[in-house]
């Protein structure tokens, strides 16, 4: 608990600094990757970019590397929490049109990943770092254990999700997100459906 309101003013307006400057470092490594290989981006780079210092910068994290894994999985946590889970196995409710719509606008930012090797690890980042999120969430809500074991189908839901979403776009995103919304769907929630039949009427 804080002592007084002072203290929790002062938390609070350095939290939002705090915030701030990891979206000047995550936006500028965004603009830097579409422009050059990863690897040929260094640190002063992305504070020059940003307009920050260099102790800033290390104070947030250990290098390019880690800023850039650290963005990613804000990104993943934001789309884990935006799952609807009240809406599993009925309708949509891993949220397709978000994370298409998203690379859609950033066709620049994904075309510069691949041009920096980087598209592939980013992908099995993202199904390993979500996978677990789900797990988490389905070890909780599940009241009983399914016959597919919780890891397995957080891992399926996971992996449908971004192997779509490598198709879509290296085949230069045929289709709408909305209409790959449905697709997704439409393999997942049957699988999911049996899970929730299975744990509820099970003894």
């Amino acid at each position: 608990m804080f002592k007084n309101e002072t203290e929790m003013r002062a938390k609070k307006t350095l939290d939002r600094r705090t915030q701030r400057t990891r979206r000047r470092l995550g936006g500028a490594l965004v603009e830097l990757i579409q422009e050059k290989r990863f690897d040929d981006i260094t640190v002063q780079n992305v504070i020059d970019r940003a307009a920050v210092g260099r102790a800033t910068f290390y104070s947030h994290y250990r290098d390019k590397e880690d800023l850039f894994e650290k963005q990613w999985e804000r990104f993943l946590d934001m789309l884990a929490q935006r799952i609807d889970w009240a809406n599993a196995g009925k309708g949509s409710f891993v949220p397709v049109v978000f994370l298409f719509s998203h690379l859609q606008e950033a066709q620049r930012y994904y075309r510069g990943l691949v041009r920096s090797r980087k598209a592939d690890p980013v992908l099995k980042r993202g199904i390993e770092y979500l996978s677990q999120k789900i797990e988490a969430t389905l070890t909780a809500r599940l009241k009983r254990k399914p016959t597919i074991p919780t890891p397995i189908l957080a891992n399926y839901l996971a992996s449908e999700l971004f192997i779509l979403l490598k198709w879509w776009l290296d085949k230069g995103m045929p289709y709408t997100p909305e209409h790959m919304d449905q697709i997704y769907h439409r393999l997942i929630n049957p699988t999911f459906k049996m899970v929730q039949a299975e744990t509820l009427h099970r003894s």
